[in-house]
């Protein structure tokens, strides 16, 4: 991508240099709960979660050592994210829906503490729509590279461009209907989460197209870079490397096919509105 030149967020927290030793266990709340459907998205036990993260009520101490130096990888973090400002930005302007709020983006090492209870790198990137930020560990863009085999830095930036996209549907109140639908008819948790994941792929797609004719941010490359990270970490592949088969009943997320479907579908339409999932009738 092209953004050497780009300018960098203000809506970065760096809690890098952070140390949290969790202390009793409280409540395990709707937010853990959450996050435990995302450990399982990148074929993690849940109970991983469950056990190491209680709600609301859970203690903690947090340290503070001395703040970490930026790099190259954290720069470009901060780029992306106020390319996805610009963009959310002007579509928000051209459709009418008011003024975006950006979300801020957390940076940390390890664990951290969330209004969604607490976040483990172990979960990979997140958004929490308790406190609208966006949690990353860049560790994760190795984990990427190495175990997802989803290298790039369009692959790292489509990441970020999901996870703003969740915001951007709780800005939307797209979040607070499908937490409504879910308690109406819990069967349909999970088809719920996959039509709404699969949204954010497509609002991610709507911002890389916004992206490049804006700015002309993207090279050669780059969307395939995109497309593959999609495909790598589609619910069908990821169950199939963590337990050797697949149980497309449990997918939270959708299938490769799908994620690329429709990150597909945003590029080319560059159109928030072909991302309604919701009422598509084959995904």
């Amino acid at each position: 991508m092209r953004l050497d030149n780009s300018r960098e967020s203000r809506n970065i927290e760096d809690r890098r240099g952070q140390r949290v030793r969790l202390g009793g266990r409280g409540k395990i709340g709707i937010g853990t709960i959450v996050l435990a459907l995302v450990a399982m998205y990148f074929g993690i036990d849940p109970n991983i979660v469950l056990q190491n993260a209680a709600g609301p009520e859970q203690s903690y101490t947090t340290t503070t050592d001395e703040a970490l130096p930026e790099t190259p990888e954290t720069r470009f973090v901060s780029r992306v994210l106020a390319d996805t400002e610009d963009s959310w930005d002007t579509l928000f302007q051209k459709k009418g829906w008011g003024q975006y709020q950006p979300p801020k983006l957390v940076l940390f090492n390890g664990a951290t503490p969330t209004a969604c209870g607490m976040g483990q790198s172990a979960m990979g990137p997140f958004y929490c729509p308790g406190d609208s930020k966006v949690y990353l560990d860049v560790s994760f863009f190795q984990q990427m590279a190495q175990e997802l085999d989803s290298p790039g830095d369009f692959a790292q930036a489509y990441v970020i461009a999901h996870e703003v996209a969740h915001h951007v549907q709780h800005l939307l109140g797209i979040t607070d209907q499908v937490e409504q639908a879910r308690r109406r008819n819990g069967a349909s948790a999970n088809e719920l989460s996959v039509r709404t994941e699969l949204q954010a792929d497509c609002f991610a797609g709507v911002w890389a197209q916004h992206s490049n004719t804006q700015r002309n941010t993207l090279e050669d490359g780059d969307i395939e870079e995109g497309l593959n990270a999609a495909a790598a970490i589609g619910d069908d592949r990821l169950q199939k490397q963590s337990q050797g088969y697949v149980v497309p009943d449990s997918f939270t997320h959708g299938s490769s096919a799908q994620r690329v479907r429709w990150f597909k579908r945003g590029f080319e339409a560059g159109e928030p509105g072909q991302c309604d999932t919701f009422n598509a009738t084959s995904l």
